[in-house]
Order: C-alpha cells, then sequence, then structure tokens
C-alpha cells in the first residue's frame, strides 16, 4: 500500500505521530549534547588534577539508576543500559583524548574491563 492510498485521517494522525516523534528526537539530540558538554568538564578537571578517565564504581552505580529509572518509565531497562554504555563508552574517549592533550597520557583504565567511564 503506498502513502496515495492511506485514509487521509489515518495519514493526519500518521503525520502528527510523526511530527511529535521528530521533536523528541530533537531534544533527545539537545540534551546529549548538553551532557557531553558537562562531561568535557568533568574530563578537563580529570586531567588538570591526573584523576584516571574511568570510574568503574560510578559506571555501575549510574547503569543501575539508569536501569531503575527505565522500569519507572516502562521502558526496557537493558535497552536504557545498553544505550548508557554506548554513551560512556564515548565518553572516556573523549576522557582520554583530553588527557592526553594535557599530556598526561595516563588513561587510567587499569581494572577497567567494561571500557566505560564515569564522567557519564
Amino acid at each position: 500500500m503506498s502513502t496515495s492510498e492511506i485514509d487521509a485521517s489515518v495519514q493526519a494522525e500518521l503525520n502528527r505521530l510523526r511530527e511529535s516523534i521528530d521533536n523528541i528526537d530533537a531534544a533527545v539530540v539537545h540534551m546529549l549534547a548538553e551532557r557531553f558538554k558537562a562531561t568535557q568538564q568533568v574530563g578537563r578537571l580529570k586531567a588538570d588534577h591526573r584523576l584516571p578517565p574511568a570510574d568503574p564504581a560510578r559506571e555501575t552505580r549510574q547503569i543501575a539508576r539508569l536501569r531503575q529509572l527505565a522500569q519507572s518509565a516502562n521502558l526496557d531497562p537493558a535497552f536504557a543500559e545498553k544505550l548508557l554504555t554506548f554513551i560512556i563508552a564515548e565518553v572516556i574517549r573523549h576522557h582520554e583524548r583530553i588527557a592526553d592533550e594535557a599530556g598526561n597520557g595516563d588513561t587510567g583504565r587499569t581494572g577497567d574491563t567494561t571500557g566505560a567511564v564515569t564522567g557519564a
């Protein structure tokens, strides 16, 4: 069935829902940008004080917290964890780059088996 064959009221509802999805996607992108601004500041602070980019204990707490939030929001906690793990991996990459640029070179990944960071 092509879009020209869809009932007009169905097409209007589909368009309304898709517009809402587009707005939510835009909000998610802006929220991620704000989050990364904050984690960049964390990365600079860690580099300035020669702290390791990774903090596995905080990561564990954050994942548990996000899983609880997801569950209370009726979102699959496993999906939420995968998303956070992906974001954290990007954060640690940023923190390592910041540390390298600061001349620290110490990535602090000893004992970090997840590859994630807790500036997250």
